[in-house]
């Protein structure tokens, strides 16, 4: 039954009719959510559709999904109209859609989403969270189409990401962290504030060769001093520096940052040269570094 499917088979299901429906027209990206959350469910679900999808205000809140009002029958997405990222908005309204099909059954009242679950979705958040963000991402950004865009070796600069994100209509971290799942580098995303690490997110290759910074549960990580992160003004922290073994993760890599538009955070990805694979992690290591991140993730 279809309601027993994954995230990933309902995101390859409607992907599959995207393509042959659009093939390579320019109207395949962005995936116009609004109007497909509408036109699919009326057909796959005739008697419990998604009528309505608008902004509101919706305070502590990036989006919801709310039961219409009886008598009326159907669904409704809502974003906050106060977010002015357009990217994040349009990750919110395909996390909402996945929560549509793959939650409602079971949430049958609706629910709301928190203003950190659309930016940060490769965290730890409640399974139904996850879910929906994983349908979000398979389906806003495929990743045979991501691929051809940047090749899986390529040594992208955050320009190049972004050209993807504005293909996608999503955010740059959003972008940034789709890439991390396929790319065969050696590259970590770091996103800090006030001088700390907020989170951060490895490449699958840096993540088993060592390369990753523990956040969750830990005392706050400063940004190296020497690093374009840690620089107050903003505009000498953006753009490209080579920094040797003594800044990040101890060991040569090239910095590339942005200061986010929208938010108060500092962008930095790191790209790291080749490494042996490690033979060893101690069990602290094991549990907090790859297990944990694979089984919050489950994306890949």
């Amino acid at each position: 039954m279809t309601k027993s499917w994954s995230p990933q088979r309902w995101a390859n299901s409607i992907t599959t009719m995207l393509n042959a429906v659009y093939g390579d027209a320019p109207e395949r990206f962005p995936v116009n959510i609004p109007q497909l959350a509408k036109e699919y469910s009326k057909q796959r679900f005739p008697d419990d559709p998604i009528t309505l999808v608008k902004g509101a205000s919706l305070p502590g809140f990036d989006g919801a999904l709310y039961r219409a009002p009886s008598p009326k029958k159907g669904w409704g997405i809502v974003y906050n109209d106060a977010i002015r990222s357009p990217g994040r908005i349009n990750f919110t309204l395909g996390h909402e859609f996945g929560h549509y099909l793959l939650h409602r059954l079971a949430y049958p009242d609706g629910m709301e989403c928190g203003d950190q679950d659309m930016v940060r979705w490769d965290s730890e958040y409640a399974q139904i969270e996850q879910q929906a963000n994983e349908f979000a991402v398979g389906l806003l950004m495929p990743l045979d189409d991501f691929r051809r865009q940047i090749d899986p070796k390529a040594k992208p600069t955050l320009d190049e990401i972004g050209a993807c994100a504005a293909r996608y209509d999503v955010s740059l971290i959003a972008a940034t962290l789709r890439w991390l799942q396929f790319t065969e580098r050696r590259s970590v995303l770091v996103v800090s504030r006030d001088g700390y690490v907020l989170w951060a997110r490895s490449s699958d290759r840096a993540l088993k060769t060592g390369a990753y910074f523990k956040t969750v549960g830990r005392p706050p990580i400063a940004v190296p001093a020497l690093s374009l992160a840690a620089r107050s003004d903003p505009l000498n922290s953006k753009g490209a520096i080579e920094h040797g073994a003594d800044v990040w993760l101890a060991e040569p890599c090239e910095e590339i940052a942005l200061v986010s538009d929208h938010y108060d955070f500092t962008i930095s990805l790191l790209h790291l040269g080749r490494a042996e694979k490690r033979t060893w992690m101690d069990e602290d290591e094991v549990e907090d570094s790859f297990d944990l991140m694979r089984r919050k993730l489950r994306i890949e």
